[in-house]
């Protein structure tokens, strides 16, 4: 598999994580979720999911096991996310190391082509989770804006590095619900 398609998302979101509808994982045929914790759920710096991630959680437990995968090493605040959403959860996962993605996958007891790994960045959940063979889905990350100033530069390097790689990040194109205007990129 050349570069640029461990970098190529199968699915650009272009909206944070609460953008991803049961109708985009019924049209893919996602029958289970690893999602990645800092930024993808929660900003950085904050260990208290928001109510909007809370039901997003419920609406989609509904339909498919979800699984966290971190690489964060902080046992306490991963834990704490992970509890309050009533979710299993993996941490120190060295994304884009595939080892505990598979393990998150092999619990869920689906094949991995079934299962996307969703994330806000390209060259640690991207790239694992294509590594592996699953689904791939880029979100846009849900960030504190205090703390956005510092963060943008790594996320505008991998972009940048990604495009000269031949990288496509142009946003998925949804029809599935006719008020969902946030998915038409």
């Amino acid at each position: 598999m050349s570069k640029t398609k461990l970098l190529q998302p199968d699915l650009v979101l272009g909206d944070t994580i609460l953008g991803l509808t049961p109708e985009i994982l019924t049209h893919y045929h996602i029958k289970g979720l690893v999602l990645d914790v800092d930024e993808t759920l929660v900003p950085i710096k904050q260990s208290q999911v928001s109510q909007e991630l809370e039901q997003w959680i419920e609406t989609i437990r509904q339909m498919t096991p979800i699984w966290l995968v971190s690489n964060n090493l902080s046992e306490g605040r991963i834990k704490r996310i992970a509890n309050s959403l009533t979710l299993p959860y993996l941490l120190g996962a060295v994304k884009p190391s595939r080892r505990k993605l598979r393990q998150a996958v092999q619990a869920m007891e689906l094949p991995v082509n079934g299962v996307a790994m969703v994330g806000d960045r390209l060259f640690t959940d991207v790239l694992a989770g294509n590594r592996l063979g699953m689904f791939t889905i880029l979100v846009k990350p849900m960030t504190d804006t205090a703390v956005a100033a510092r963060h943008s530069p790594i996320h505008n390097f991998e972009i940048w590095l990604s495009q000269i790689l031949g990288v496509s990040l142009i946003v998925s194109q949804h029809e599935f619900t006719k008020d969902d205007q946030s998915l038409r990129g």
